[in-house]
């Protein structure tokens, strides 16, 4: 299977909004108060951009967004928020934050120190792995050279080993016919023996 590209729906409308999320929030138990700020950010958005049907699930909250508004637990989200809405061709909205708080900045600019170090420690490994691939084929190629002069040599080596073999036992073979005693043809006579 092909993978296909995905490509990024086309921006249709962005616009910036404060939105007000007590009037909302009151209106419900404490502990709900955080879900109902962040319902009530979706209605206000749902309204403002004109979505067809009024669905708050073609809303899409970041997540940036919605830890800021449980930032300071379910009972006390904020009372009012600044975020920016933008909407698709295929009538979805991303919200997200407008000024990011210096404890989100800090994540934000943590998180982008670790993707890079992240990304340079694979640009790394990728650099090795080719440099490794580079040096083998350099190696397997001087072995494939060496491999067939070390051939030859070891052939050479055994001709001459063979030559110096063949002299050793020709010198050996000269040795023992010096040192064997000429025999001199020594006649036997044969005396008479007496009867």
């Amino acid at each position: 299977m092909a993978k296909t590209k995905q490509t990024e729906p086309k921006q249709v409308l962005e616009r910036e909004y404060i939105v007000p999320l007590r009037k909302g929030w009151l209106k419900v138990p404490e502990y709900k108060r955080a879900n109902k700020a962040i319902k009530t950010l979706k209605e206000f958005i749902v309204q403002h951009m004109k979505i067809y049907d009024r669905d708050l699930r073609k809303v899409k909250v970041n997540i940036l967004l919605n830890n800021e508004i449980r930032f300071r637990g379910m009972r006390k989200p904020p009372a009012r928020i600044k975020v920016k809405a933008i909407k698709y061709d295929n009538e979805n909205v991303k919200v997200e934050l407008v000024n990011f708080p210096k404890h989100i900045q800090f994540q934000k600019a943590r998180e982008e120190k670790k993707k890079e170090i992240i990304e340079k420690k694979i640009k790394e490994k990728e650099t090795a792995k080719k440099e490794a691939e580079k040096i083998k084929k350099e190696s397997e190629k001087r072995e494939k050279t060496e491999g067939k002069s070390k051939k030859e040599s070891e052939e050479k080596e055994k001709g001459n080993a063979v030559k110096e073999e063949n002299i050793k036992i020709a010198e050996q073979q000269a040795k023992q016919i010096k040192h064997t005693s000429k025999e001199k043809d020594v006649k036997i006579q044969r005396k008479a023996l007496a009867r």
